[in-house]
């Protein structure tokens, strides 16, 4: 027997007006039910709304249905871009196959694993006593708490291999000053949100992009968290500099730009064992040091990447057919890294086209990141300048 399709409404509001704007994003997604209750509620929105005031305006059309959701650094939905800076928009599901449970957990800075630990094991139980056939994560941190592969390793620990997760690390316009997530009418900061789906059929996270080398392998002989000291037994930004078409560009293009704050279009790429690359953003500090966005295991193996915004353009097709594998699904859940998009420049906006002319009928829904949660059978999880995707 098919399972039925998931119910699915989508709503954005541009309103200025914090409660007004989220109450109309949430009304037009809610209108897409026909009077059918709300199961769960996702919400990604600007920082510029105070958002308590925010989510009660979505709250007062879902009630209490359960509600989590992310600041972002730009959004989109139904191939529609919206820049950072701009509006709110909601996803809410109605009656479908999947069973949800939502949980969070603050203090990422203090200890990341116990945090992501004891939420899987919340979000789980609040599913309910009896687990289908398969379940998969969906997963929501604070951008700017750090550890996340910490925190996907404490989810991976009550979850185990067979569980896939998706999801991103809030964002804030690009300003890097404090990003949120959301769990019920509660913005919480230091934080993480999950919401744990327990479904019938096998649910499938895909993860590609783009990013090609441009070096051979390495290997990372000197680290100190995210800083990179050496790569080969040699300075870090020597390697860096050999991979560069004009060599003397390198501190300009790696320089951590407090504008936006993302590398442009070199990064380094952790070889997984299936020979992939895993990419890790780099950048300059003031003091002329290399740093990822996430610590690199010492003595693993990397390549210097390169990309051009065709180049990330080309995996949209492959995201959107990759997580729908021959279903019928009521939404696909795309998560993209604001580097991408800082890359793509005046091109930003043809991401979210490609992904919604390959998804055909099927709505998307997703916003910009600052990095990425994707883990199927990889050693690792957690990605920067990547798209992730699952479609429910």
């Amino acid at each position: 027997m098919t399972a039925p399709r998931q119910l699915t409404g989508v709503g954005a509001s541009e309103l200025a007006d914090s409660r007004e704007a989220g109450y109309a994003a949430a009304s037009a997604a809610a209108a897409s039910l026909a009077g059918a209750p709300a199961t769960l509620v996702i919400v990604f929105t600007s920082v510029r709304y105070d958002l308590g005031e925010l989510l009660d305006g979505v709250r007062a059309v879902t009630g209490t249905a359960p509600l989590v959701g992310a600041s972002s650094s730009g959004h989109f939905h139904d191939g529609v871009l919206v820049e950072p800076g701009e509006g709110v928009v909601v996803l809410v599901l109605g009656p479908g196959p999947y069973r949800f449970g939502v949980a969070s957990a603050t203090g990422l800075r203090e200890d990341a694993f116990a945090a992501g630990r004891e939420m899987t094991r919340a979000a789980r139980a609040a599913a309910g006593p009896e687990r289908l056939a398969h379940a998969a994560i969906i997963l929501l941190s604070d951008g700017l708490a750090g550890h996340q592969q910490t925190l996907l390793s404490g989810v991976h620990r009550v979850a185990g291999a067979s569980v896939p997760v998706a999801g991103g690390a809030a964002g804030d316009d690009r300003r890097l000053e404090r990003t949120f997530v959301f769990h019920d009418g509660e913005v919480l900061t230091d934080a993480a949100v999950a919401v744990w789906i327990d479904s019938p059929h096998r649910l499938d996270v895909v993860v590609a992009h783009g990013w090609r080398p441009v070096s051979l392998p390495l290997l990372v002989t000197r680290v100190d968290g995210t800083v990179l000291h050496e790569i080969g037994g040699r300075p870090a930004l020597d390697a860096f500099r050999e991979h560069f078409p004009h060599g003397e560009e390198v501190e300009r293009a790696l320089r951590y730009a407090p504008v936006d704050g993302w590398p442009r279009s070199h990064a380094l790429g952790l070889i997984e064992p299936d020979g992939t690359q895993l990419v890790r953003g780099a950048y300059l500090d003031e003091e002329g040091q290399v740093h990822t966005f996430a610590p690199l295991p010492p003595y693993s193996a990397v390549q210097i990447m390169a990309c051009e915004p065709d180049d990330l353009l080309e995996v949209a097709d492959g995201i959107a057919s990759g997580a729908v594998s021959g279903r019928e699904p009521g939404v696909l859940l795309v998560f993209s890294c604001v580097a991408r998009f800082d890359i793509l420049r005046d091109r930003g906006a043809e991401e979210a086209r490609r992904l919604q002319a390959a998804a055909a009928s099927v709505p998307t829904f997703g916003f910009f990141t600052y990095g990425e949660f994707a883990r199927t059978t990889s050693v690792a999880g957690y990605h920067n300048a990547t798209v992730a995707a699952i479609a429910l």
